[in-house]
């Protein structure tokens, strides 16, 4: 089973003191949320539900700013404007660009952020000592965009050619070089794609399918989750095998993921981390977290309609099946 523990791989967060106090009666807490992902996914769900078994209850003591909820790139620097305005107790930031326009946006309300890599995206001095308003979940999407890679290669054994989709916003140069040495190691090609806007995401895919590319790995990014849908339609439609950043997406219809479970990560630390600031832990006391567990999932029907026979070996890793 491909489910572990990641120390090996990213290492623990490490412990920092931090001061924090009782909630307050009587009072109501305002968390804001940026970023291109509806309210409505497991997800956020999950944060909501976990946060209110942790005395946080929205419409009791907790208020949601809603209006972050969903914005399309571009639509950041001014969506988080307003929300600074409301000045709330917290910013919750899905993805690296929500990220850098609430950095640039204020330098006193907490920002919780999820992205690949928080210290070396710069949102972070470290990732034990976050300092400036900012700490949250660094995913570590370098590491694993590499490890996606080699599983779909087992899924696609023989392949010459393999395509990388990117998004702009976590695009890194060496971390592309990396990836295409790897590949070059195995006697692969790799091509990374990258794109700048969601209109660009189904004409990316296209172009690797008539360019020759026997399989998509779908590198961790925010600009690419927001517009998920796209992706696993048109993967499909073309019978092109991808593998994503996310397990969940396999139960959207996409063929295999690999990673940490988004609903885990906000159910479990992000909203701890939440919970601390709320009660009065500063940003700079708390370091960055990582995912601890790991998990592969397969969609046989997904691989089914697109005529791929999953070998033994990949079907002997799998932790979760859809059928």
């Amino acid at each position: 089973m491909m489910r572990r523990e990641a120390i090996a791989l990213l290492g623990g967060a490490v412990a920092w003191p931090f001061r924090v106090f009782a909630q307050e009666a009587g009072r109501t807490y305002r968390i804001a949320y940026l970023g291109p992902a509806p309210r409505s996914i497991p997800a956020h769900l999950a944060f909501f539900e976990a946060l209110s078994k942790l005395g946080f209850v929205e419409g009791k003591n907790l208020e949601v700013d809603a209006r972050g909820f969903a914005q399309r790139p571009g639509q950041f620097v001014k969506a988080v404007e307003e929300l600074v305005r409301a000045k709330p107790d917290l910013i919750v930031c899905g993805g690296p660009d929500p990220a850098r326009a609430a950095q640039q946006a204020t330098k006193t309300i907490p920002l919780l952020v999820i992205t690949d890599d928080m210290a070396g995206e710069g949102f972070v001095a470290s990732i034990a000592h976050p300092g400036g308003n900012t700490t949250g979940i660094s995913i570590h999407s370098p590491e694993l965009d590499g490890k996606r890679f080699e599983i779909l290669l087992e899924l696609i054994p023989g392949a010459r050619r393999v395509d990388a989709l990117a998004g702009s916003d976590t695009a890194n140069a060496q971390h592309f070089q990396a990836l295409r040495e790897a590949a070059g190691a195995r006697g692969v090609e790799l091509v990374i794609r990258t794109v700048n806007a969601y209109e660009e995401i189904a004409p990316a895919i296209e172009a690797a399918k008539a360019s020759g590319a026997a399989g998509l790995n779908v590198l961790g990014s925010g600009l690419l989750f927001g517009n998920r849908r796209v992706i696993v339609e048109r993967t499909a439609a073309l019978a092109l095998p991808a593998i994503y950043q996310w397990p969940e997406n396999v139960r959207e219809g996409g063929l295999i993921g690999y990673g940490p479970s988004l609903v885990r990560i906000y159910s479990d630390q992000m909203s701890q981390l939440a919970v601390k600031i709320l009660r009065g832990a500063k940003p700079a006391d708390l370091p960055v977290e990582q995912p601890d567990k790991f998990e592969l999932m397969i969609n046989l029907k997904t691989a089914k309609a697109v005529g791929l026979t999953v070998p033994q070996a990949v079907l002997a890793q799998v932790d979760d099946v859809i059928e």
